[in-house]
């Protein structure tokens, strides 16, 4: 096992750069992921530490070595492909030990390594079997496997989760989760699905056009994201972006006008008349108890406490009196999800559309008309221009 460490990497193909000066140290024994939208970079940093890509300028160290110029059979690194790239002729136990294989390590001991893989992973009753007899969950284990078998110093994993149903998703990042804390090898984990990078992750990578955005453990970067690229790409529904305008100590969106904190007015009163994008996440949205007449629009309940449920009342009793605002939508979609329900919702007259995530008894319905409370303890500002978090 070893640390990684990328020094000001730079990977350029004829005029277009891939990545740019990218620097991070991975210590001993760490699992990073690499998140980020199509095309920002993730995977051409993972090639290039695997020695399948060459730096353009800057330095690459595993451990204390210097692999820049040495190739990628001798750098000691396991990489799990999207597509398992297993050998189609061989089987399971095979394809496990393969690597072992070709290193020309005793027979005896790659029997009992083959053995050993398999049985952690569940697949010790498949050895005899090709790939083509295996489901895409076994046939990604046989790949970690294979991996596994070598005893590397980093495992790189390149979104080997992608071409598995959701459930066999959810199982097999849960199993690599526990490998990790079995084998403690230094992991470098690629993917473009946030949920798998905040699950997994001891520290998350936020990518974007070849730059990197933030490093952080996944609660810090959600609670506390860099910028307005990080706080919209992690977060399921993502965070909601509110175009406004500074004014009357006040942001005004859409032509309703939020109340703020003195903390906010203190901070934000010599930039009267500026634009900003405000954003607040799905969960620190909370609806209003609703007049009478709109109670006979709401499903299932007739009280008033249909319209938030007790989990939300209590939270809404936790927030410090005076730091909260009201903002009037309408009703587009609803999406019932068992135990949460996510309402979108638009602001009359404006395209900005608001996601609502909220207890699963409250049921409005398409047109209804929602006064929403928001807990500004939570509330991001951004500038505009440069997407830089301000508050």
């Amino acid at each position: 096992m070893a640390n990684v460490r990328l020094e000001e990497i730079k990977r350029r193909f004829n005029n277009v750069t891939a990545i740019e000066d990218i620097t991070f140290e991975i210590p001993d024994g760490e699992f990073w992921v690499l998140v980020g939208p199509s095309g920002c970079g993730k995977s051409t940093i993972l090639r290039t530490i695997a020695g399948l890509e060459t730096a353009t300028s800057g330095k690459l160290f595993i451990g204390d070595r210097l692999v820049n110029n040495i190739p990628a059979r001798q750098r000691d690194v396991a990489m799990v492909f999207q597509n398992y790239a297993l050998y189609p002729h061989m089987s399971v136990a095979q394809n496990i030990g393969f690597g072992l294989q070709m290193r020309k390590i005793d027979r005896k001991i790659i029997q009992e390594r083959v053995v050993n893989v398999a049985r952690s992973l569940s697949v010790d009753h498949l050895l005899d079997r090709k790939p083509k007899q295996l489901s895409g969950g076994q046939q990604q284990r046989v790949a970690l496997g294979r991996a596994i078998a070598r005893e590397p110093q980093v495992f790189l994993l390149d979104e080997p989760l992608s071409n598995l149903d959701a459930q066999l998703r959810d199982e097999t990042r849960a199993e690599l989760k526990q490998l990790h804390q079995k084998l403690g090898i230094t992991t470098i984990y690629v993917t473009h699905d946030q949920v798998e990078a905040m699950t997994l992750a001891d520290k998350i990578v936020v990518l974007n056009r070849g730059r990197i955005q933030q490093i952080g453990d996944p609660q810090t970067v959600y609670a506390s994201p860099a910028n307005q690229m990080v706080a919209s790409f992690l977060g399921s529904p993502p965070m909601n972006i509110l175009p406004a305008i500074y004014q009357n100590n006040g942001f005004d969106v859409s032509g309703q006008l939020l109340t703020v904190s003195a903390v906010i007015k203190e901070k934000l009163q010599s930039r009267q008349g500026h634009s900003f994008d405000l954003g607040i996440r799905p969960e620190h949205i909370f609806i209003n108890e609703p007049p009478s007449h709109q109670l006979e629009t709401l499903r299932e309940r007739v009280d008033v406490s249909v319209s938030v449920s007790e989990r939300d009342a209590s939270r809404r009793e936790e927030r410090q009196e005076g730091n909260e605002s009201q903002l009037i939508v309408e009703v587009k979609m609803v999406e019932p999800l068992g135990r949460e329900t996510l309402i979108r919702a638009a602001l009359p007259g404006s395209a900005v559309v608001l996601n609502i995530q909220v207890s699963g008894d409250v049921r409005p319905r398409p047109g209804d008309r929602l006064s929403l409370q928001l807990d500004l303890n939570q509330l991001f500002v951004f500038d505009p221009k440069t997407g830089d978090r301000i508050l």
